[in-house]
């Protein structure tokens, strides 16, 4: 579907440690919500912690509070679709209570070619491009999207 993807970066700072009882419903919740994202229409692919079936691992940022959702799907419409027309939105609802409120972008789409896998440094610069630019065609968000590339 498409010459191209849409790549995707969520952060978020956990509000208490992982294995806090705060934090038990979100971790519970991981590997039944990330199951559902394989199968939704349009999943290409998520990144997972080396050894683990979810990323709360890795921490790219200087800032080991914070966790990571990276992804890549077939088109904005289907991640729509299983952001907020799935049970992904009984989480999403209650981010909240296991998440602080971020004055910065902690949202960042941007198309890669179709078959490109990005890598966890690609994400952290489009976060910044984001964060340093606004909305652009390389570095955009659900509320100000922008259209894919068009084919060579």
């Amino acid at each position: 579907m498409g010459s191209y993807h849409l790549a995707l970066l969520n952060i978020g700072r956990i509000r208490a440690p992982l294995d806090s009882p705060q934090l038990k419903d979100f971790m519970d919740g991981l590997d039944p919500i990330n199951a559902l994202a394989e199968q939704a229409p349009g999943f290409v692919w998520r990144y997972t912690s080396p050894g683990s079936n979810n990323a709360t691992a890795t921490r790219p940022f200087d800032d080991d509070d914070l966790l990571i959702n990276f992804a890549v799907w077939q088109s904005r419409e289907q991640l729509w679709d299983f952001v907020y027309r799935s049970r992904h939105l009984e989480y999403l609802v209650r981010r909240r209570e296991w998440f602080d409120h971020m004055d910065q972008p902690f949202l960042v789409l941007w198309w890669v070619p179709a078959g490109h896998i990005p890598t966890l440094q690609e994400a952290r610069l489009r976060l910044d491009q984001l964060r340093r630019d606004g909305p652009t065609p390389a570095a955009f968000t659900f509320r100000q999207p922008f259209a894919a590339p068009a084919p060579d």
